[in-house]
């Protein structure tokens, strides 16, 4: 225990020596990262679509979005940092089988159609930038983002992944360049505005399936233990409950800034879009590369080439952590040894699946499926997806035996559950809309 108390006020005062830059980059880690990675080319075609369809009145879905996925991720996070397990890795241990197979099953299928529709709009985009042939882009894209996974150093890929989320950045600059009316698109952002229609429904439905996805739960959550073991004084809390404390902090602090960060990139995307596409009745996006082409006469080559550049840096955040999710999701399931921070031959079986994952997507662009489609759609899927995958996780951060004597309770599980119940309802209601 004295050692324990040692390392911990060595890191304290490590911390504090340093400037507030540094502090914050050793704050954020896999929140921030998470949160970014939301902001993919399907994200970025959903947020298109809505502005483009809805104008600035789907903006205040960003704000209603905002403490539903930061609760919900932060949960997932505290289940990792608590048992020193990913959620695959839990439900295998506490769960039945065949629950565990419909969730990693469920997963894994979404995971892969994400990670198709995300490099086919990569290369879609690189195409509109510098022309070329848009099947090679996907192939070279996909074999940039399995060897940087694979073969760099964890480490120093984590720090990769942070300095990669200043692509996004690229939607900031979008919008200011889009002469946005300020007042119009407060308003949309501050008053709900409920439309009862199907396309309505469909488009809430695809904003709360790319901003609550399945993938970031057990992305976070796989990398909350991650982090962990890179740090010779940290335990899992079940374990080590005097670090609790600072390391639920850490954990809220670092959800907060990555889910407010990735919100931000949304309400960016709508207003740019908003502003432009549907002020000049341009309704019918249907992805993000779509959005790009249709912005250059509506606001200059600026805001095209912007644009499209942020498709393609997004995609190179996103697609990793797609495959890798999925990898944990599997390799967890069946009790294989994980961890980006092993090099390939310690743990073959994991990595082998990483880049299964992103072959299969890969797949997609050369099967009858139209990738154009399976970009928004990816994100209903993930949607739909979500409701089982919530239940269980809710389910399992109440287990005291589980959570040892940090279940999630209060504020922070009412939150969770409200999560569940507006994703199922939002299903439902897509449901019903395709049967009236």
């Amino acid at each position: 225990m004295a050692e324990v108390g040692s390392h911990i006020e060595r890191e304290r005062s490590n911390a504090s020596a340093k400037g507030p830059l540094q502090r914050f980059l050793r704050m954020i880690g896999p929140g921030f990262i998470t949160g970014a990675s939301d902001d993919d080319p399907s994200g970025i075609g959903t947020y298109s679509q809505a502005g483009a369809q809805l104008g600035f009145n789907i903006g205040w879905t960003m704000l209603f979005t905002f403490p539903l996925m930061a609760a919900i991720q932060e949960i997932a996070a505290r289940i990792g940092r608590t048992t020193g397990r990913g959620i695959s890795g839990n439900l295998s241990r506490h769960y039945p089988s065949p629950l565990l197979y419909v969730v990693v099953v469920l997963l894994s299928v979404a995971n892969v159609i994400n990670i198709g529709a995300d490099l086919s709009a990569m290369a879609d985009a690189l195409e509109l930038l510098i022309g070329g042939p848009s099947p090679l882009y996907v192939i070279a894209f996909a074999i940039v983002c399995t060897c940087a996974i694979v073969f760099i150093d964890y480490s120093r890929y984590a720090k990769v992944l942070k300095w990669t989320t200043l692509s996004l950045f690229a939607y900031v600059i979008a919008m200011v360049a889009a002469n946005v009316a300020w007042a119009d698109a407060a308003k949309g952002l501050l008053v709900p505005h409920i439309e009862w229609s199907g396309a309505f429904f469909t488009t809430l439905l695809a904003i709360l399936g790319t901003t609550i996805s399945p993938y970031l739960f057990f992305w976070q959550a796989s990398q909350e233990v991650e982090e962990e073991e890179l740090k010779p004084s940290a335990k899992p809390l079940r374990w080590a409950p005097w670090q609790a404390s600072r390391a639920f902090r850490r954990i809220r602090a670092d959800t907060l800034v990555g889910m407010a960060f990735s919100n931000l990139i949304g309400v960016a995307i709508i207003f740019t879009t908003a502003a432009t596409l549907h002020k000049a009745g341009v309704t019918d996006i249907a992805s993000s590369t779509d959005a790009a082409k249709a912005l250059e006469p509506a606001a200059g080559k600026f805001a095209f080439i912007i644009f499209s550049m942020g498709i393609i840096g997004t995609g190179l955040l996103a697609v990793p952590v797609l495959a890798g999710s999925a990898a944990f999701a599997v390799g967890e399931a069946l009790h294989w040894t994980v961890g980006l921070q092993r090099k390939p031959k310690e743990a073959l079986a994991f990595y082998v699946t990483l880049a299964a994952a992103t072959a299969l997507g890969t797949g997609i662009m050369f099967t009858p499926i139209d990738p154009i489609k399976a970009l928004y759609w990816s994100a209903v899927i993930n949607g739909i997806c979500a409701v089982p995958v919530l239940i269980v996780m809710m389910r399992m951060a109440g287990r005291k035996d589980i959570m040892g004597e940090f279940p999630v309770q209060g504020w922070l599980r009412a939150m969770g559950w409200l999560t569940t119940i507006t994703m199922a309802a939002s299903s439902v209601g897509l449901i019903a809309q395709w049967f009236a």
